[in-house]
């Protein structure tokens, strides 16, 4: 997996660091995560990185395209691996569990527009709020 890593930070023109491997491997095996877990899940395989270090590589992987930022209204920044399809979350308002959602049907519908208003649209951004599965059993058993 490292290689094709490597491979992703090439072709962006990135150079290959371990911060930024780590950071790729992270999210590759944990979708949705907080800054902070990102952290943890690096520092796990480099100890010493910094903070900063961190959010410089998410800063520049995102800029990059080689990862996305989502931020649900109130829920801190998340991040995913999982780009340049135009998915969407759902959300849980109980415990905040975010998972991924594909584009209902057909060629991106989500991003035809009622109304463009003269803009050229290349992405859309939907999150749909509930209650998960977990959530929702507990309340049932309560």
């Amino acid at each position: 997996m490292a290689s094709e890593f490597e491979a992703r930070l090439r072709a962006v023109s990135l150079r290959v660091t371990r911060p930024r491997l780590a950071v790729l491997a992270a999210l590759h095996d944990h979708a949705h995560v907080d800054t902070d877990t990102v952290i943890a899940l690096v520092r796990a395989e480099l100890p010493r990185v910094s903070h900063q270090a961190v959010y410089d590589v998410l800063r520049a992987l995102t800029d990059a395209g080689l990862v996305r930022r989502i931020e649900p209204a109130g829920t801190s920044a998340r991040y995913e691996a999982r780009v340049g399809d135009n998915h969407h979350h759902v959300v849980c308002r109980s415990c905040g569990a975010i998972a991924d959602v594909d584009c209902a049907v057909g060629h991106a519908p989500c991003l035809t527009a009622s109304d463009d208003q003269g803009f050229m649209i290349d992405e859309a951004e939907v999150v749909y709020w509930g209650t998960c599965p977990d959530c929702a059993t507990r309340r049932i058993d309560q």
